[in-house]
């Protein structure tokens, strides 16, 4: 594979994490997946503008730090303490070689936010994910959600995303 990624320092990404095999993990466990974002955090700062969990994957924009760019390390790390209270799964030999878990795909999605229009669309992507999923009619009701936090700094109204949702239910019933 020649997959290039984008190293530039103190730059807004975003970025999509997914469970092996689409395991629904993230939200049964989401108090461990907040404690692995918060030590890695701890030890790497990054600032998270948005994030949303949903069983089976994750998005997320973080800002790094002026002069840094390393956030395939701080993804090792969450992974990896993530994934220490589970037992293995791995779902292939190449995994068990490795001694995976199986808990993740190995690979994440990374998108360099290129200006403030690129940075808004992935906001609302990633607010809307749960909608979009099925698991919600509302953005306001997916409870793992930056989006309430952002409710409360006034940067969305908490009726967002309620005309999008509205139009979807009316075309699936014409």
């Amino acid at each position: 594979m020649d997959y290039r990624r984008v190293w530039d320092p103190g730059a807004n990404y975003f970025f999509t994490l997914v469970t092996e095999r689409r395991r629904a993990l993230l939200i049964d466990h989401i108090d461990c997946l907040r404690d692995a974002l918060r030590q890695v955090r701890a030890m790497y700062p990054f600032a998270i503008d948005a994030i949303v969990v949903l069983p089976d994957h994750l998005h997320t924009i973080w800002t790094l730090p002026p002069g840094d760019s390393d956030y395939s390390t701080r993804w090792a790390l969450i992974k990896r303490r993530f994934s220490s209270g589970f037992p293995a799964m791995p779902s292939n030999p190449s995994q068990a070689s490795r001694r995976e878990k199986g808990i993740w795909q190995r690979r994440f999605w990374e998108h360099r936010i290129r200006d403030e229009g690129d940075w808004r669309r992935h906001m609302d992507y990633i607010h809307y994910n749960p909608v979009k999923h099925n698991h919600v009619r509302r953005v306001r009701d997916w409870p793992y959600s930056s989006f309430h936090h952002l409710v409360e700094r006034g940067w969305y109204d908490k009726d967002w995303g309620n005309e999008l949702a509205d139009a979807v239910l009316e075309m699936d019933h014409e």
